[in-house]
């Protein structure tokens, strides 16, 4: 048991330390394009947000899978906990509505040049910025509880009833505010994912409406040679699935998790490793996006 959760923690710290360096390469690359840019792009102030938020949720999982408690007392400790726990779980949110805005803004741009789709394409950077702002202020107070009821395993009054949280504990609260702040995070996440479901299915509709007119108007060979919007839209395609797929196998195993008195370490282990899947693998899709369009200019 104990070479496999050594090996274990090699897996997962190798997959988050991956993660890490490619959200900090787009991260680097981005903010160097906005500011030495003569022309701000709004995409670049998404995927600027998407990295921190990515950067932040591995940085939150590595630490909780150290020994927090090192040789913490009770009140650092607790400080600590508060701190991590915090802002993994505002890291998460933030992915949530930046994917759902990197959606849909390119599912608008790929979309037909209509009047409406005008009106909701960002004319500039600095709308992004306040929609990018919003989603800070909205996890913010999301995730406030955790400020209070947040403690270390070390400080906790081994009488009260709560949840574990890997080296931390959640202090079961008064149920109004559990079910309160339960209802505002089910609430975004549905209205977040829907939009984000509609956008992506909006852009494959378009990609299939495209690839019928290219069939009918030139050879099977040239339409073959897809225009670098359409390889982007179809990365995005990619990232959204694998999103939607690690955050709801992550959901099903919390579910899970929640509702038995001693989870399996192997189920725990699961739940971590998916709880890094997407902030590990969207920094190369989008990577890969990149490349493909300097290869397209190059050929050019």
């Amino acid at each position: 048991m104990i070479w496999s959760n050594f090996v274990w923690r090699i897996i997962i710290f190798s997959v988050a330390g991956l993660g890490i360096g490619g959200n900090f390469f787009l991260f680097a690359k981005h903010v160097y394009a906005s500011v030495m840019g003569l022309k701000k792009k709004p995409m670049d102030f998404i995927i600027i947000q998407l990295t921190l938020s990515n950067a932040i949720t591995l940085w939150a999982s590595g630490i909780l899978d150290i020994r927090l408690p090192f040789h913490f007392n009770d009140y650092s400790g607790s400080v600590v906990c508060k701190i991590v726990v915090y802002l993994g779980r505002v890291a998460r949110g933030l992915s949530i509505c930046t994917s759902c805005l990197f959606s849909m803004v390119q599912a608008i741009t790929i979309s037909p040049r209509t009047v409406l789709w005008g009106k909701l394409k960002p004319q500039s950077p600095w709308q992004v910025l306040t929609s990018l702002l919003l989603f800070w202020i909205i996890n913010f107070l999301i995730s406030s509880n955790l400020l209070h009821y947040v403690t270390s395993v070390s400080s906790m009054n081994r009488s009260a009833v709560g949840m574990y949280l890997r080296h931390c504990y959640m202090i079961r609260s008064k149920q109004i505010i559990r079910w309160l702040f339960l209802s505002l995070m089910a609430l975004r996440d549905v209205i977040f994912q829907s939009l984000m479901g509609w956008s992506s299915g909006h852009m494959a509709f378009c990609l299939y409406e495209h690839r019928k007119r290219v069939l009918y108007l030139h050879s099977s060979r040239l339409a073959k040679n897809s225009s670098p919007e359409i390889r982007a839209t179809i990365r995005i395609l990619i990232l959204m699935i694998c999103f939607l797929f690690f955050y709801w196998a992550d959901f099903i195993f919390s579910f899970y998790i929640g509702s038995v008195l001693a989870p399996d370490s192997m189920i725990l282990n699961i739940k971590v490793f998916l709880g890094l899947g997407y902030a590990s693998l969207s920094p190369f899709v989008l990577i890969s996006r990149d490349v493909s369009k300097v290869k397209y200019c190059h050929s050019h």
